[in-house]
C-alpha cells in the first residue's frame, strides 16, 4: 500500500515541476493507458481471464464521453443536429443521441454501458463455462464486430472521420483544459481512486476466491461457489475501468473514431500489463508509462 500511495503521490506533484502544457497532455494520456493496463492485469492477472476486447469499454465509454462533449456544444433551438449528421442527411436528432442532451445523463451513461454489457457479455460467457483460449477468441469477435458498427453507422457515429467535439469538456459552470494541470489531475485522480479501490477489492475475500478461480476453477466450484457469479463481477469491474480510460482519452484529446475499438490498441494493452508484471496493478501501471514513454522518446529521437 505505501509503494501505491508514493507512487501516485509523485504523479501528482508532476505539474509542479513541469508545467509545459504538452508534456502534462503527454503524461496524462499516459495515466489513460495506465487504466486500460490496470483492467487487464484485474481480469487477466488475477481472473485469468485473457480478454483482448477491453478496448470495447475503452471505445463504447470514449464515444459516451464524446457525444456528451458533442452535444454540449449544439443548442436545442438553433442547432440541434450535428454537422456530420446533417451531410449524412438526417433530418433530426437520433433518438441514441437525445440523453446526451443532459450532461449528468451523458456521463453515467459514458460509465453505465460499458459495464452493463461487460456484465452481459460476461453472464452469456462464463454461465456456459467458456474458458482459456475461448474466451480470448469470443472477444476478439466482440471487439470486431463493435469496431464494424462504428465504421459502417457514419450517420450515427461520424464513421471513420470519428467525432470531434469543438469545445473542452464542461462541468460545474466552467470547462476542463486537456492542456492544463486540472485535467491532468482528473486523469491521476481516476487513476488512483480506480487502482486503490481494486485493489481493496482483489486483497479481500472476493479477491481470494477469484485468484483460487484463476489458479483452479474446477477445485472451487467442488467446494460450492457460484464461480460464473465472481468471474462476471471481475470482468465487469475491469469493464468499468477501462472505461474510465475512455472517459479521460476523450477529455484529453476531443476526439473519438472507431480506432478506439481496434484489435491493435486491446492487444497492447496486454502487452503493457505483460511487461511491468501482470499480477500486480502497480507493476500494469509502470508498464504502461514504461512502453508508451520508450515509444514517445524513440520516436522523438
Amino acid at each position: 500500500w505505501a509503494a501505491y500511495v508514493l507512487v501516485f503521490i509523485m504523479l501528482a506533484l508532476v505539474p509542479f515541476f513541469n508545467d509545459n502544457p504538452f508534456t502534462l497532455n503527454q503524461f496524462a494520456r499516459y495515466s489513460v493507458f495506465a487504466l486500460l493496463a490496470v483492467s487487464v492485469s484485474m481480469v487477466w492477472g488475477f481472473g485469468g481471464i485473457l480478454s483482448l476486447g477491453q478496448g470495447i469499454a475503452f471505445g463504447l465509454a470514449a464515444y459516451g464521453m464524446a457525444m456528451t462533449m458533442q452535444m454540449q456544444f449544439q443548442d436545442p433551438i438553433s442547432d440541434p443536429i450535428p454537422s456530420f449528421m446533417l451531410t449524412n442527411e438526417l433530418t433530426a436528432l437520433p433518438l441514441m443521441w437525445v440523453p446526451f442532451w443532459s450532461t449528468t445523463a451523458g456521463l453515467i451513461l459514458t460509465f453505465a454501458v460499458p459495464t452493463l454489457f461487460f456484465a452481459g457479455f460476461g453472464a452469456l460467457m462464463f454461465q456456459a463455462r467458456v474458458a482459456g483460449v475461448f474466451v480470448a477468441i469470443m472477444t476478439i469477435a466482440m471487439l470486431t464486430a463493435w469496431y464494424s458498427m462504428a465504421y459502417d453507422m457514419q450517420p450515427f457515429t461520424a464513421g471513420f472521420n470519428g467525432i470531434t467535439p469543438p469545445l473542452n469538456f464542461q462541468i460545474f459552470g466552467g470547462e476542463v483544459d486537456p492542456y492544463s494541470p486540472s485535467a491532468y489531475w482528473v486523469c491521476i485522480g481516476m487513476l488512483t481512486g480506480l487502482t486503490l479501490l481494486s485493489k481493496a477489492m482483489l486483497q479481500s475475500k472476493f479477491g481470494t476466491i477469484v485468484q483460487a478461480i484463476r489458479d483452479d476453477a474446477e477445485r472451487v466450484r467442488f467446494l460450492g461457489y457460484n464461480v460464473a457469479y465472481y468471474q462476471i463481477v471481475i470482468f465487469s469491474a475491469s469493464g468499468l475501468v477501462a472505461a474510465a480510460g475512455g472517459f479521460c482519452w476523450v477529455m484529453l484529446t476531443q476526439y473519438v473514431s472507431p480506432t478506439a475499438l481496434e484489435l491493435s490498441f486491446s492487444i497492447s494493452a496486454v502487452v503493457w500489463a505483460a511487461v511491468g508484471g501482470r499480477m500486480s496493478l502497480l507493476g500494469a501501471i509502470i508498464g504502461a508509462y514504461l512502453v508508451n514513454g520508450m515509444q514517445s522518446y524513440l520516436g522523438d529521437a
